[in-house]
């Protein structure tokens, strides 16, 4: 008779892979289904990982293109060697899928290749890629399946000239005309990485602003930063079809308020209008789950779907974030093995990685208003910090909010270099509840860009000492 396991983990991404390290290191015994063939998800195969390989790569080829001679370092032709570019993102997604799996057998957790499907409650049916089938025996499924890109009606996506966030990883050369759909985080950028190796990109939004989750002001300063980079914005725009030439690709846009509607001319379109979860075909409805109308799993605030059922991640509410499904995962692994786990949604950071980058924790000042919420704001702006000067990094601002009365922070809201690393030190701050007053008196080192954090802080008081 098979041994049964304590937990069995459907999906090996962020969520999946750490409440199978989290679960080994409890002490219980623990199995890993992925699909895929790689560990890491979608966001180490195609999304996390590859896009921050690529931004970095194209940020450095555009500042040695325009940034290097104004600091005084000669750098003669600089070419693209795109086929090098990919291939250097493809190292660095192996060597770290690599590492998920070393991690695997340093907490004992055994991995199982193949496609997972709940039977009932404890058994789980793992088909591999030869349609050989075994059942695992468990105590309890944990479900990570994550989430796959979401499509636009009537829109085909064939990974070759209409292609989604996936594909637009994975382009064969530089396209001279891109169309973007979608002025999210994943669609700025992507669009980012191929303007800057040298596309012509035009975003259609079909909400009237960029960015929709981030703060107003915030949106605003990163879409004239992106302007300038040479992206251009068609907001408060849908698109209604894509019709398919031998050589073009012509991509129809109309008002999304409705008005006359006009053709655009691309050679590869984006489809970056955010993500689905993935959870059809996984057999919920056998243990009495349920999922909403865009397939995402319902559970109770600790992460329940039925007795021994739990999920985590993508595939259930809350932000689509590498970092909350790891989150979910370890408090997953806690909670089975009797331990209290807990996932904190109100400070969950979120971090575009363009340059600027853009980074925001907890409320934005449209939440307060329409909350009813009494507020004092504190802002610097990088300009009037000295590493941002002495660096020619000047664009952006950091934006602390806090309530009236007890000076508690409620938000902080970032745009500029670096700000994806320093919004972690708001987001302790606010972990322990600490007040705008906290920051403002606790020495910053000098000179560094973290003191604009300190800055705006002084400033919700009204005693910002640089600006």
């Amino acid at each position: 008779m098979a041994e049964t396991y304590d937990v069995v983990i459907i999906g090996g991404g962020p969520g999946g892979y750490n409440c199978a390290i989290r679960a080994g290191q409890l002490g219980l015994k623990v199995a890993c289904i992925e699909m895929r063939g790689t560990l890491g998800g979608t966001c180490l195969n195609v999304g996390c990982i590859p896009s921050k390989a690529l931004l970095h790569a194209s940020h450095l080829f555009s500042a040695a293109q325009n940034e290097f001679a104004s600091l005084g370092i000669k750098t003669g032709k600089v070419e693209l060697d795109l086929t090098q570019m990919m291939a250097q993102k493809s190292d660095a997604v192996d060597g770290l899928t690599k590492g998920i799996e070393f991690l695997f057998k340093k907490n004992k957790v055994d991995y199982v290749k193949g496609k997972g499907k709940i039977l009932s409650k404890g058994k789980v049916e793992v088909t591999d890629a030869d349609g050989k089938k075994q059942v695992l025996e468990t105590k309890n499924i944990v479900i990570a399946t994550g989430s796959e890109p979401a499509t636009l009606p009537g829109i085909e996506i064939d990974e070759e000239r209409v292609v989604s966030n996936t594909g637009a990883l994975s382009l064969k050369a530089v396209p001279k005309k891109l169309v973007l759909i979608g002025a999210g985080v994943i669609g700025l950028e992507m669009g980012s990485v191929w303007a800057r190796l040298g596309s012509e990109v035009t975003v259609v939004e079909y909400l009237d602003r960029i960015l929709p989750p981030a703060d107003a002001e915030v949106a605003k300063e990163a879409e004239r930063a992106f302007k300038k980079q040479g992206l251009s914005f068609k907001l408060g725009t849908k698109v209604t079809g894509i019709e398919k030439t031998k050589t073009k690709l012509k991509v129809a846009v109309e008002p999304a308020k409705g008005g006359a509607g006009e053709t655009l001319d691309a050679d590869i379109v984006i489809v970056a209008i955010g993500r689905k979860p993935y959870t059809e075909g996984l057999g919920l409805e056998n243990v009495g789950g349920k999922t909403d109308k865009r397939g995402v799993i319902e559970v109770t605030d600790h992460f329940k779907v039925a007795d021994g059922v739990w999920a985590v991640g993508d595939c259930i509410p809350g932000p689509m974030l590498a970092h909350k499904a790891e989150d979910d995962g370890t408090a997953v692994a806690e909670l089975i093995a009797g331990k209290a786990g807990h996932v904190n949604y109100d400070l969950v950071p979120s971090v575009v990685y363009t340059s600027p980058e853009i980074a925001w924790v907890g409320k934005n000042e449209e939440e307060l208003k329409a909350a009813g919420i009494d507020y004092k704001k504190g802002k610097f702006p990088f300009m009037a910090n000295s590493r941002a000067r002495t660096n020619h990094e000047t664009v952006g601002f950091v934006k602390i909010l806090a309530e009236k009365g007890t000076d508690r922070i409620l938000g902080a809201h970032m745009i500029g270099v670096g700000v994806g690393e320093m919004i972690a030190e708001v987001c302790v701050a606010m972990e322990f509840g600490a007040a705008s007053e906290d920051i403002a008196r606790t020495s910053h080192a000098h000179p560094t860009l973290s003191e604009a954090i300190r800055q705006a802080a002084m400033g919700v008081e009204g005693w910002t000492m640089q600006m």
